[in-house]
């Protein structure tokens, strides 16, 4: 594990960059060609098939560019004290996320820029569609939304098998090895690259597709150093990537509840609504905020005495 006392490994980061830029951005050339864009059938292939390119970066950076020792406990796979050192933020990586974006959705409509429906489920009802004349009734909205609210609990677990392909690259790598610029610089650092690795599937009008270009690629990086944050301080205080790894699946597993508690007649705008949106950045600032003044960011880091032989720590007299 880097830490702040050692140096960035130069060669290392920039591979890491290359290795997971390059396939990841050539892998998007079939959306261009087909002139389909997103809206190609095999488009969600593509994207799951992209999410893995940081893994593999990490992977061949770590192996074979600047070999580390215990390759498995370098990206956070394994780590000191196995699971019982890190399952209680999974907790946290549950929960957290659904919640934070609940939040995001309730500061949106109290700043007038999200209009909801939070009994009715209109918007979800009308994304459903109306009943097909001779068909079984509609299912009713309220049913739609606990259907779409527990998927969001339950099968977001599925999101982290994807989600392991980003977090092992982005947390368990990059922001481990860009420590010694601080965590502050290694948050940032790390979210600015995540967020223009997407640039290629932005300008097809992924996440932002009302926005210009240049708006929406600038609000991918302002998003990703926010969650890329808090997704860092998971990383490096659990030891583990794991606890980041779920709670970024369900970050993406909870995108749908703005749709959910949505109005009818009112689409959800992903630039000002929900944690994408301007509106939710303001929980995520407040959130890292909090952690600050609760002591918890930036982390600190235990102080390790090497003793004269190993498994013997030195003792000292004050």
């Amino acid at each position: 594990m880097s830490t702040e006392d050692d140096r960035v490994d130069v060669r290392g980061v920039a591979s890491f960059v290359a290795i997971a830029y390059v396939p990841a951005w050539l892998l998007t050339l079939p959306l261009w060609l087909t002139g389909e864009g997103l809206s190609w059938n095999w488009a969600p292939l593509v994207l799951t098939v992209m999410m893995f390119m940081p893994a593999v970066a990490a992977l061949v950076v770590n192996k074979w560019i600047s070999p580390r020792p215990k390759l498995l406990r370098t990206l956070g796979i394994t780590n000191p004290g196995g699971i019982k050192k890190w399952w209680p933020y999974v907790l946290i990586a549950w929960l957290g996320p659904p919640l934070v974006m609940a939040l995001a959705l309730l500061v949106g409509y109290l700043l007038g820029v999200y209009q909801a429906d939070w009994t009715g489920f209109s918007g979800l009802a009308e994304q459903a569609g109306p009943t097909v004349v001779g068909s079984a009734p509609q299912t009713p909205p309220g049913m739609l939304a606990l259907i779409q609210i527990a998927m969001v609990f339950g099968l977001g677990w599925l999101q982290i098998i994807p989600a392991l392909g980003e977090e092992l690259g982005w947390r368990g790598y990059l922001t481990q090895a860009l420590l010694p610029l601080g965590q502050p610089g290694a948050f940032v650092t790390t979210g600015v690259l995540w967020g223009l690795w997407h640039v290629p599937v932005l300008i097809l009008g992924y996440n932002y597709p009302t926005l210009p270009i240049v708006v929406a690629v600038i609000m991918m990086v302002c998003f990703c150093t926010l969650v890329g944050t808090l997704l860092g301080w998971l990383r490096l205080v659990s030891r583990s990537v794991w606890p980041s790894t779920i709670a970024h699946g369900f970050l993406n597993a909870a995108a749908g509840l703005g749709t959910v508690f949505s109005m009818a007649g009112h689409p959800v705008d992903n630039a000002s609504v929900g944690l994408l949106g301007w509106t939710g950045w303001i929980v995520l600032v407040l959130l890292i905020l909090v952690l600050v003044m609760l002591g918890k960011l930036p982390m600190q880091f235990p102080a390790e005495t090497v003793g004269i032989t190993r498994g013997v720590n030195r003792r000292t007299r004050r």
